[in-house]
C-alpha cells in the first residue's frame, strides 16, 4: 500500500472563456481546501488568462496550483472573422481538438503517473473534465483515475442535451422555420415548457455544419454519462427539477454555483491575487460613469465574449435602446461586429443620443457592473455565466440568445424563472424599445418579486449551511475518498 497523499486534481476546460471562467473558480476553491491542482488548457487561452493574474501573489496564495498548456491544434489564435459562420468555426475547433488534444492529454496524465523523481503526490487522483472534452473519461479509465464531468451549462440545458437523440427519434428535430413554436413534450420535467425555438442552436440544422454539430453533442452526452459524477455551476433552489433528473444519470451531482460568487465568499481577498477567468482586459472607467447615474436607471448591454452582430442588427438594437430614452452602458468588444468596415456610417441621432446618455466600452468587470446601484436592466446573449450573474445581482434581463445553450437559458429567464423577457429570433427596434421600457419601468411586480427572491436564494446557497456551500464540502470530502482509494490500490 502506498502512503496516502492529498488529492491531486487535473482540471481540463474547453478552451473558451465561458468554460474556463467557472472551472478556474472551482480550481481555486479546491486549491484553497488543500487540494493540489493542475489546470490544463490551450496556449491560446493560457497566455491571456495569466496576463490578468498577479502570478507572484497567486502562487503565494495557491502554492499547489500549476498551470499547464496543451496544443489545441491551431497554429495561431483563431478569430470569428476568419469563418463564414459560427457553425463552420465550431466544427473546425471541435474537429481539430478531437484530432490533437486526446493524445497530448494522455501523455500528460502518463507523465504525472510516472514521475521520474518518484514523487507519489504527482499522480492524479481525479480528473475534472469539461462535458465536451469527454475523451478524458477514456484516458482516466486507462490509468485508473476517476473522471468527473463539469458541465458549464445550466442544469436545464444539460438535461435537454441528454434528450437530443430522443428528439431526433420522435421527429421533433430537424425542424423548419414555420414550426418554431411547437411545444416539446418528450423531456421529463420540461413538458410543454419549452418550444422548438428554445432548443440548443444545433437543433436547427440549417446547414451541414449544424448536422455535424448535432451529432457531436449527442456523442458527447452519451460519453459524458460514463463519468463518475457531474458538477454544475448552479444552485439547487434555482433548478431543483433538472438537478434531480440528472441524478438519474449520474451517481453524484454537485450543484455548486454561482461559482464566481462562491469563490469570493470563501477565499479571502481573492480579487487582489486572481482574475475572474476573463481573457479580456477590463475598462474600469465605466464605474465612475455609473456612479454619476440615478439608481436603477441604466441598461447594461453585453453579448458576451463570442457572439457577433451584423451591422444591421447592431443598428436595430442601437435605435431601440436610444428610443427607450434610458441611459445605457454597452460592451462592444473588438471583432464583435461582422461587417465593421462601414462602422463609421452611423446615423447622427444615434451618435448624439449616445454622447448624451450612453457609454460604449470594450470590456467591463461585469459582476461589479451588475451589482452597481445604477443598473436597472441587462440586455444579454444569455450565456450561462452572464445569466447566473444577472440572477445573483437581482437584475432583470432581456434575452437575445445566439448559440448553444443560450436558447434554453433565454426561455428559462422568461417562462420558468420569470425574471426577464425573451426576444430570441427577433431583432427590430420597436421590439427592443418595448422590451427595455417594460423591463425597467418596474410595473411587473411578479418579475420584481422573483428577482428579489432568487437573489436571496442565490446568496443563501453560498453561506455556511447553504446548498452550494454544502455541495462543495461534499465534493472535497469525496475527492479525499477517491485519493485514499487510489493509494490503497
Amino acid at each position: 500500500m502506498k502512503t496516502p497523499q492529498n488529492p491531486h486534481v487535473v482540471i481540463l476546460p474547453f478552451p473558451a472563456q465561458g468554460h474556463v471562467k467557472p472551472m478556474l473558480n472551482l480550481a481555486m476553491l479546491l486549491s484553497n481546501a488543500g487540494i493540489r491542482i493542475t489546470f490544463v488548457t490551450s496556449k491560446a487561452v493560457l497566455d491571456p488568462l495569466v496576463q490578468q493574474i498577479n502570478l507572484t501573489s497567486f502562487r503565494t496564495r495557491f502554492p499547489s496550483f500549476q498551470f499547464n498548456s496543451l496544443s489545441d491544434g491551431f497554429p495561431t489564435k483563431i478569430t470569428r472573422e476568419s469563418y463564414a459562420s459560427v457553425s463552420l468555426l465550431l466544427v473546425d475547433v471541435f474537429d481539430t481538438i478531437a484530432k490533437v488534444t486526446p493524445r497530448l492529454f494522455r501523455e500528460l496524465i502518463a507523465s504525472l503517473c510516472d514521475d521520474e523523481d518518484g514523487d507519489e503526490s504527482s499522480r492524479p487522483t481525479c480528473v475534472i473534465a469539461d462535458g465536451i472534452m469527454s475523451f478524458a473519461i477514456e484516458v482516466g479509465d486507462e490509468f485508473g483515475i476517476p473522471v468527473i464531468s463539469f458541465r458549464t451549462y445550466s442544469a436545464t440545458c444539460t438535461w435537454v442535451y441528454f434528450h437530443l437523440q430522443k428528439l431526433v427519434d420522435q421527429r421533433f428535430i430537424p425542424f423548419q422555420q414555420g414550426e418554431f413554436d411547437c411545444p416539446i413534450t418528450c423531456i421529463p420535467g420540461l413538458e410543454n415548457k419549452i418550444r422548438l425555438r428554445d432548443l440548443p442552436s444545433v437543433c436547427r440544422q440549417r446547414n451541414s455544419e449544424e448536422n455535424t454539430m448535432l451529432q457531436f453533442y449527442m456523442d458527447q452526452a452519451s460519453a459524458m454519462s460514463k463519468a463518475s459524477a457531474l458538477i454544475l455551476n448552479t444552485f439547487n433552489e434555482l433548478e431543483p427539477d433538472s438537478i434531480s433528473q440528472l441524478g438519474s444519470v449520474f451517481p453524484n451531482v454537485y450543484a455548486i454555483g454561482p461559482l464566481q460568487s462562491l469563490s469570493r465568499e470563501i477565499i479571502p481577498n481573492l480579487d487582489s491575487v486572481s482574475s475572474d477567468g476573463t481573457l479580456w482586459k477590463k475598462d474600469r472607467s465605466c464605474m465612475a460613469w455609473l456612479d454619476r447615474q440615478q439608481p436603477k436607471s441604466v441598461l447594461y448591454i453585453s453579448f458576451g465574449s463570442f457572439l457577433t452582430l451584423t451591422r444591421d442588427q447592431r443598428l436595430e438594437f442601437w435605435h431601440g435602446i436610444v428610443n427607450s430614452k434610458k441611459p445605457f452602458l454597452w460592451v462592444t468588444r473588438s471583432g464583435s461586429i461582422l461587417d465593421a468596415s462601414d462602422s463609421n456610417n452611423v446615423p447622427a441621432e444615434l451618435v448624439t443620443a449616445t454622447s448624451e446618455r450612453g457609454l460604449i466600452v470594450n470590456w467591463v468587470p461585469q459582476e461589479e457592473v451588475l451589482a452597481h446601484a445604477a443598473i436597472g436592466g441587462f440586455l444579454t446573449h444569455c450565456g450561462w455565466n452572464s445569466t447566473l450573474e444577472g440572477i445573483t445581482a437581482g437584475v432583470g434581463m432581456i434575452g437575445w440568445p445566439g448559440l448553444a445553450d443560450q436558447q434554453v437559458n433565454s426561455r428559462c429567464i422568461e417562462e420558468i424563472w420569470k425574471v426577464g423577457i425573451d426576444i430570441k429570433d427577433m431583432c427590430d427596434r420597436a421590439r427592443v424599445e418595448n422590451g427595455v421600457r417594460r423591463l425597467m419601468d418596474g410595473s411587473d411586480q411578479e418579475m420584481v418579486d422573483r428577482l428579489n427572491e432568487l437573489r436571496r436564494l442565490a446568496r443563501q446557497s453560498l453561506a455556511i449551511g447553504g446548498s452550494s456551500f454544502g455541495n462543495l464540502k461534499r465534493l472535497i470530502e469525496d475527492m479525499s475518498k477517491m485519493s485514499s482509494k487510489i493509494y490503497q490500490d
